[in-house]
């Protein structure tokens, strides 16, 4: 805008924005008590008392606690078993242990959506020469590649499965990419697609940002097994650490077995002193998920009205926390991380710059004043410092703090 754009003018817009989402928020609202009731029904279910908030320590004998927290999860997802666990320490080690634990040699990966989230691909061994990776274990890996429209080419998926075809990996979230996140429904048809080409897949899907966005989660949709971050979307701002997977129990316990040891599995592990914040934290999680989704409208609609592209759009249906912005330049990626770490409640003094992370192959650039370190879901804003040079949004407990965050990301954009 070149400086034509005053402080003033950008709260005026954001007010004039707020008028012009107020259906779009009303319908995410109705969404979060629907999701709120099935948590809470699933409390009620499982018995949860005052004895069940309280951890262990050691080898984790006998945890109740850690017991009814996995009934939860498995529970609100809709899955035979869970594994919940603050020791799982981000999505990409939940998934690995979902990929290690029932993949074996001579089985295949195959991706459906192109090439999977950047910190999956050394894991995998698509690059690099990892030691430990699929790759190396002797797993193969094939993907299918997306149609021009963002949608899966079920004439290429028919042709890349193949008889040693073990596990099928579905991605929910659009990670670092333009094209659109998976809805359930979008979710629904390619299972039933797969299974109709070969019955006896494993079919993994990657649920990391997309929780409690939709009224029902993969399981429900015909997937075997789930995994993703409790400081992501299931953690509700208050999880400090963990991840977990979901789905039917020999394959849960495959992985658990890769979490541990084969004949120790999911029996040990010490619930801690936090479980009460993983309990309460699913309790509030579709809560907190509507008010992110409800700052990613809002993020959408004040850059659209700025002149930026904004993905999804403002007005399109929301299927995980995600919300892209086309920037065009590293300068405005820079300029706008700035301007959420700046707005933040903690680390605001911090100067995010592009620099080089474990797992990525391009610089990375990351904005996340957090009360818990990388947690997703309370507002954080990275992006890769690659073309169209966008940036992503994640989370915002409160809409109100993504609004002032955003419009501080404006104003260093502006130049006020």
């Amino acid at each position: 805008m070149g400086g034509s754009v005053t402080r003033n003018h950008l709260y005026k817009l954001a007010e004039e924005v707020e008028e012009e989402i107020r259906d779009i928020c009303h319908d995410i609202e109705k969404s979060a008590f629907i999701n709120h009731k099935k948590v809470l029904d699933q409390f009620i279910r499982a018995g949860i008392c005052d004895f069940h908030l309280k951890g262990s320590t050691g080898y984790g004998y006998n945890d109740s606690a850690r017991d009814k927290l996995e009934e939860l999860y498995s529970g609100v997802f809709r899955a035979e078993s869970a594994l919940v666990r603050g020791q799982i320490v981000s999505g990409t080690h939940a998934i690995a242990l979902c990929l290690f634990g029932v993949l074996r040699p001579g089985d295949e990966l195959l991706s459906v959506q192109g090439a999977p989230y950047d910190t999956l691909v050394k894991m995998i061994g698509i690059r690099g020469n990892e030691p430990g990776s699929l790759k190396e274990l002797g797993v193969t890996y094939r993907q299918a590649e997306l149609l021009k429209d963002g949608a899966p080419d079920l004439i290429g998926i028919k042709k890349a499965l193949r008889p040693k075809t073990r596990m099928v990996y579905i991605q929910r979230s659009r990670g670092y990419s333009l094209e659109p996140s998976t809805s359930i429904n979008k979710i629904t048809s390619l299972i039933r697609f797969l299974r109709d080409c070969k019955r006896d897949l494993v079919i993994f899907v990657d649920n990391c940002y997309g929780e409690f966005v939709e009224h029902s989660e993969p399981i429900e949709a015909g997937a075997d097994l789930i995994a993703g971050s409790l400081i992501k979307n299931p953690g509700g701002g208050l999880a400090p650490s963990g991840g977990y997977l979901a789905g039917k129990t020999d394959l849960v316990n495959m992985a658990a077995n890769r979490w541990t040891a084969p004949g120790v599995g999911s029996e040990i592990g010490p619930s801690l002193d936090f479980i009460r914040l993983l309990c309460q934290g699913l309790y509030m999680a579709p809560r907190c998920v509507a008010e992110a989704l409800q700052g990613a409208v809002f993020t959408a609609r004040f850059f659209e009205r700025l002149g930026y592209q904004a993905i999804p759009s403002y007005s399109e249906p929301r299927t995980d926390i995600i919300q892209a912005v086309v920037l065009g330049t590293e300068e405005k990626i820079i300029k706008f991380c700035k301007g959420i770490q700046s707005a933040s409640p903690v680390d605001s003094g911090a100067s995010p710059e592009p620099g080089d992370m474990p797992g990525y192959e391009n610089k990375i650039i990351m904005a996340a004043g957090t009360f818990i370190q990388g947690a997703s879901l309370e507002l954080s804003a990275d992006a890769p410092i690659r073309h169209p040079y966008a940036v992503y949004l994640q989370g915002g407990l409160s809409r109100y703090y993504t609004r002032l965050a955003v419009i501080n990301a404006a104003e260093k954009l502006e130049g006020i």
